[in-house]
């Protein structure tokens, strides 16, 4: 079944050739040029995956990014012509999986793209699920089901924070690099930018943790890396 890519940008040009390079390795492409048009066309289209520009008219982004998170796990990877960290930031914290800055290379996007669909469609069959489920004191991770409870309520997860949960719960006390989580769970062996892992680990420490400042499940190990810990 060919899979669909929503590709959002005011600049035509853009789109068309990201639309040609997409279609050549046999992806079925819907377009849309403002943040309105993208939020119908990604609830009415259910696409596997969202390519969203930051700067676009009647609704930016990021408001689109925070409205489709709202409804929807499909991954949303934002194209941004922007330098400034914090506009980086802060699609990440609105439910991005991950950024990529303009200009940049039709290879570097379809990794990008390959590995976003990749980690969405090995679900339950991913190398690293040995167990239906984990539980560590009052967090309870489903793995067949992608649903994550604590004290019996149901946590709202993106899909990257509920695999980075999984990769690091399913292999306790064992520090990962950011590097290596990078590979590991986005899918990225060379493009990629370390600080995506710092930002997926806060938001999904604020969700799991009942003080993410002072964490029990997901640990920072200075100078290392990231690590579980099972109670």
């Amino acid at each position: 079944m060919e899979r669909k890519i929503l590709v959002v940008d005011d600049e035509k040009p853009i789109v068309d050739i990201v639309k040609f390079n997409l279609k050549k390795e046999g992806y079925t492409v819907l377009e849309a040029y403002n943040g309105e048009d993208a939020v119908n066309k990604a609830l009415n289209e259910n696409p596997d995956l969202i390519l969203l520009d930051v700067m676009l008219p009647k609704m930016d982004g990021f408001a689109v990014c925070k409205t489709l998170r709202a409804k929807m796990s499909t991954p949303i990877l934002m194209l941004t012509a922007r330098e400034e960290e914090v506009d980086k930031v802060l699609g990440l914290e609105l439910g991005a999986d991950d950024y990529i800055t303009k200009p940049f290379s039709v290879r570097e996007l379809m990794a990008r793209v390959k590995a976003n669909l990749r980690r969405v469609h090995v679900e339950g069959t991913s190398e690293y699920s040995r167990n239906d489920y984990i539980q560590s004191g009052k967090l309870f991770v489903d793995i067949e089901r992608y649903e994550v409870k604590k004290d019996g309520k149901v946590l709202e997860l993106t899909l990257r924070e509920f695999e980075l949960l999984k990769f690091l719960a399913t292999q306790p006390s064992r520090i990962f690099s950011r590097e290596s989580l990078l590979e590991k769970v986005w899918g990225y062996e060379y493009y990629g930018d370390v600080r995506t892992v710092d930002v997926t680990v806060r938001r999904l420490r604020e969700k799991i943790e009942d003080a993410p400042s002072s964490p029990e499940y997901i640990v920072t190990k200075r100078g290392v890396g990231y690590y579980f810990n099972k109670n």
